[in-house]
């Protein structure tokens, strides 16, 4: 468990609390897609000055690596360890639940792609708009994902994976980062 000072911030959580992770996470997630809606009204009066290709270059560093990796926590190890602690109950509905959410990771990717390629031509300076529609539907997405992935999955995942499968995703998602969780 992380320890905070008085009026200091507590440490990120890491791979000992993959739960905590994810869930901190959405949080990253939620703020890159705030930079995102703050970008796409920035570029109309500016363009794509260096302000503009900071904010693109780290909105899409951090969907192409973070947020990817985050889906990849979840669909690898997650999901399958939620699923295998139903094993001989009636998981109807934890089944609906993580095709739900593999959907919703599909969905978000082609909203993503078309944002991804803006954002590319952003960085490197070149005159790019970014569809406001665009960027509202990918975000509004996200916000509804991360939502359904609060109230239902880390709650259940909570309850039902056992904390020796909980070290072994942390450990999977410590290993996907290259050694860091966090």
């Amino acid at each position: 468990m992380a320890v905070s000072f008085p009026g200091g911030p507590a440490p990120a959580p890491g791979a000992d609390d993959p739960l905590a992770l994810l869930s901190a996470c959405h949080g990253r997630i939620a703020r890159q897609c705030a930079t995102l809606a703050r970008l796409a009204a920035h570029l109309p009066e500016h363009g794509s000055d260096a302000v503009a290709q900071t904010a693109a270059a780290s909105v899409s560093r951090y969907f192409e690596t973070a947020a990817a990796h985050h889906h990849e926590d979840e669909e690898d190890d997650l999901f399958p360890a939620l699923i295998e602690s139903m094993a001989g109950s009636d998981a109807g509905c934890l089944h609906a639940l993580v095709q739900g959410l593999l959907m919703e990771h599909r969905q978000l990717a082609a909203l993503w792609e078309p944002l991804r390629h803006t954002l590319s031509e952003i960085a490197a300076g070149r005159p790019a708009a970014l569809p406001p529609q665009q960027v509202q539907a990918f975000t509004d997405a996200y916000a509804a994902h991360i939502r359904r992935e609060e109230d239902e999955l880390l709650p259940m995942a909570a309850r039902l994976i056992s904390d020796d499968t909980l070290a072994g995703i942390g450990q999977a998602m410590k290993a996907r980062r290259g050694g860091e969780a966090g």
